[in-house]
């Protein structure tokens, strides 16, 4: 594989990652919020990520503020 399609390979697999974590989190935060249940203060969030095969495990932990 070329480094030119396994660039845009990677930032195609990253957008979507990006995409849909924000979904799922903004769904989830107002479905708490509908319901009652945010807890007050920002809210810790943690992504594990692996990459199968070049034996990879990434963690990137933060707070969001919703």
């Amino acid at each position: 594989m070329s480094d030119d399609n396994f660039n845009m390979s990677l930032r195609k697999f990253l957008k979507s990652v990006g995409v849909t974590s924000q979904q799922k989190i903004e769904e989830a935060v107002r479905d708490a919020r509908d319901a009652g249940t945010l807890p007050a203060g920002p809210l810790k969030a943690k992504v594990v990520l692996s990459v199968d095969g070049v034996n990879l495990t990434h963690v990137v932990e933060g707070e969001i503020t919703a």
